[in-house]
């Protein structure tokens, strides 16, 4: 189908600026769009902002930020603040890592490239938060935890490590290898992720996915190209995270001023799920009252112990950057926005779910302020391939019963639309008084936890009794290989010929060797060949 375009909403003082500093262009939405149900992008799961403290309108900010509840996420007349993230401290405190700089400086927002990080705390997730102390200088901060318990607040060039969330905090510097490959877009506005063996996943500005085996020995890139959604886009400010079920992604397209979620099995490989993850008019607080930020940027997510995101920390602006001056009405701050989490959900077969399956059983989980037994409208449940519930389709109910606290929903495996392609399956429905709930569930006979070989491009040696081709192995998976066969390439006017091959016997985790691979006297491969090495 052709792509409608969906006109965004352009605040008559962008209109006014410069087009070289213009901060929205149109992008064009699939017509498909249209007939996603609720719940069926992730944009619908932001749900309105609690009320804490006055509204009041005696605050900075352009009209359409004014009246609002300043006390929810971080600001103050004094200091422009700009994105970061909180986490649960082991004192029962929020604790809030967040970028700033005052408001006074020169040049304004610009100033923003000699930023400071603050850490802030609050007793309430959602704010307010105080700041307590500076770390250092740093601008796009993201705190994580090392399976050694030690923090590690992410900045632009650098970090800062400390025993815990008081400090004291030593600054050093990451070490990234690319392994022969072209590094996307720099090494800035990264996000990590702990996966499951407590090595890190990262994602960069560009889209590249890197991998470190304790989240600060060196990081090893192992894509070649970006895995973003193959559209014409101004990425940054990715956001990865890792809940008990898969990978998650967010990545903003800055000047469309539109996001897109991703979804994936092991970080490595990614799924680009329909519709919008974010955009401009997400700030609506549980009185009605809505506050229009001009833009959302550098999300974050608080995650709950099943690594579900359950909140979205957003840096916000009234206005366009530039128009934000030293000593103005201008400034931005740190929001954070509730989140529905995806309901506790498992399938209890054993075998792999294909069209043929006749019925699935579902298990559906009790937890505090949700009753599955008794508040589920069992009729609206549809459970299948995320790509077809997304809009409506999948499998309906048969039967249901109690197990314990739980639900067990029997459905009709007719219509789950499950294929090689699927990791997960997800159930979307709504309950008694209304709501809508989601969930998703890893599938029966799907390897979760693989290895990830890789191979550097080979590199040829010529020697005095014997040419050989050396090539890097490496296994970033967290699991060990099997036996691969590594294929050596030569490439001639858009053409491949095989010249040589080697075994790669088991590889542990993150487990490397160097082959050398000899090369038969005829053989033909040139005096420059292009040479590339494929592994299967």
């Amino acid at each position: 189908m052709k792509p409608r375009l969906f006109t965004l909403i352009i605040i008559c003082q962008c209109l006014l600026f410069l087009p070289s500093k213009a901060q929205i262009t149109e992008r064009e939405r699939p017509a498909e769009w249209d007939t996603l149900v609720l719940g069926g992008r992730f944009m619908d799961r932001f749900m309105p902002m609690p009320i804490i403290g006055e509204l009041t309108s005696d605050t900075w900010g352009a009209a359409n930020t004014v009246p609002r509840y300043i006390d929810n996420g971080l600001e103050n007349s004094k200091y422009s603040f700009w994105g970061g993230n909180a986490v649960l401290g082991e004192d029962g405190k929020y604790h809030l890592f967040v970028c700033g700089w005052r408001e006074n400086s020169p040049k304004g927002h610009m100033y923003w490239s000699k930023s400071t990080v603050f850490h802030a705390v609050a007793d309430n997730s959602f704010g307010p938060y105080t700041v307590k102390d500076s770390i250092g200088p740093g601008h796009n901060p993201e705190i994580f935890q090392l399976g050694d318990g030690r923090y590690v607040i992410y900045v632009t060039n650098a970090y800062y490590i400390s025993n815990n969330l008081d400090g004291p905090w030593t600054k050093s510097e990451f070490e990234f290898d690319p392994r022969d490959r072209k590094i996307i877009e720099g090494l800035s506005n990264l996000s990590f992720t702990r996966r499951e063996d407590s090595s890190y996943l990262m994602v960069c500005r560009g889209g590249g996915i890197w991998i470190s085996e304790t989240g600060i020995t060196p990081y090893y890139q192992i894509t070649d190209k970006r895995v973003y959604p193959p559209v014409d886009g101004n990425f940054e400010d990715p956001v990865v995270w890792r809940t008990n079920i898969q990978y998650h992604m967010i990545v903003n397209d800055w000047r469309g001023r539109i996001a897109y979620y991703l979804r994936s099995k092991d970080g490595i490989k990614w799924k680009v799920d329909p519709g919008e993850a974010y955009m401009p008019g997400l700030a609506i607080y549980e009185d009605g009252t809505k506050v229009d930020w001009f833009k959302y940027e550098r999300i974050k997510v608080l995650q709950d112990s099943c690594g579900r995101a359950s909140q979205a920390h957003f840096a916000v602006i009234d206005t366009i950057k530039w128009n934000d001056l030293e000593n103005d009405n201008h400034s931005s701050k740190h929001i954070i926005i509730p989140l529905k989490k995806g309901r506790l959900i498992s399938i209890s077969d054993k075998e792999p779910i294909t069209k043929k399956t006749r019925e699935i059983r579902l298990k559906i989980e009790y937890e505090d302020g949700f009753d599955p037994q008794k508040d589920i409208d069992l009729e609206s449940l549809r459970l299948g391939a995320p790509d077809i519930i997304n809009y409506g389709k999948g499998c309906t109910v048969l039967t249901s019963e109690p197990m314990g606290k739980d639900l067990i929903v029997t459905f009709s495996g007719e219509g789950n639309g499950i294929d090689q392609d699927n990791f997960t399956a997800k159930l979307i429905g709504k309950t008694n008084d209304g709501d809508w709930i989601f969930g998703y569930s890893r599938l029966p006979g799907v390897k979760y936890l693989e290895p990830a070989v890789s191979v550097c491009n080979p590199i040829l040696k010529n020697g005095e009794d014997q040419t050989t081709i050396e090539v890097e192995v490496q296994n970033f998976g967290q699991v060990d290989s099997k036996r691969n066969i590594v294929y050596i390439l030569s490439v001639k006017n858009n053409q491949r010929f095989r010249i040589a091959s080697s075994i790669v016997g088991k590889l542990a985790p993150f487990e490397k060797i160097t082959l050398k691979i000899p090369i038969s006297p005829n053989t033909k491969i040139g005096e420059k060949p292009e040479l590339k090495a494929v592994i299967k």
